[in-house]
């Protein structure tokens, strides 16, 4: 059975969404990983002789945060996307009700709130890292430039700035698709509520819109 555009395109951006979200929990995890498992965002570092150091760094709950709010909105996305694939393709019965909208819509809102959080934790916690390097590191001019430089052994950072920003970049993206979802599926409650079932044709005659049965007598 085929779909209906409004919904066609929602499944469309609920996939990218996924996508993601699991861009933003990879990139993320990988940086943390590199940084010998500490969470470098709002971190600060320290020139050590010729190599550079951590000084200090942001409790790993707020990694795991950023990371579990990506990995929900992944998981969310596609469960919804194999529910209505299963509803178009083996139930054969495509039908939205309007309690459903409203729990979409009230999810929507959910997750705007923790994906505008979590955007601004990113862009905050990056740029406070990269203003310590460009304090700390004299011959830098820009913060991607402090990836080729000399860290100490455990640490390799030779792709941060370009984690954290994928990360960054794909938290914001997926901000500006759910906000498209909510707009579809306030398109779609709309138009529901346009139809309701039993309704009468103003337009239509008398004898057209009475009941079969039960019709008054006729001199």
């Amino acid at each position: 059975m085929a779909l209906p555009r409004p919904l066609l395109l929602e499944l469309l951006l609920y996939g990218s969404c996924f996508i993601c979200g699991i861009i933003t929990a990879a990139s993320v995890t990988i940086s943390q990983g590199s940084f010998d498992g500490r969470c470098m965002l709002y971190g600060s570092v320290r020139l050590n002789s010729s190599s550079i150091s951590v000084l200090s760094s942001s409790s790993l709950s707020l990694c795991y945060f950023v990371s579990a709010i990506s990995v929900c909105v992944a998981v969310v996305c596609f469960s919804l996307t194999l529910y209505w694939i299963y509803i178009a393709f083996v139930d054969g019965e495509i039908k939205r009700e309007k309690l459903w909208m409203n729990v979409t819509l009230g999810l929507s809102g959910v997750f705007l709130f923790f994906l505008l959080v979590t955007g601004c934790i990113l862009k905050i916690g990056r740029d406070r890292l990269c203003d310590s390097l460009l304090h700390t590191v004299s011959n830098i001019t820009r913060c991607e430039e402090a990836q080729n430089k000399s860290w100490t052994s455990r640490i390799n950072a030779s792709q941060f700035y370009t984690r954290l920003h994928s990360a960054e970049t794909a938290v914001w993206v997926n901000f500006f698709f759910w906000m498209i979802i909510v707009v579809l599926v306030l398109i779609q409650r709309h138009k529901g509520s346009e139809i309701r079932p039993g309704a009468e044709d103003p337009s239509a005659p008398p004898s057209e819109t009475e009941p079969f049965f039960n019709r008054p007598g006729r001199p």
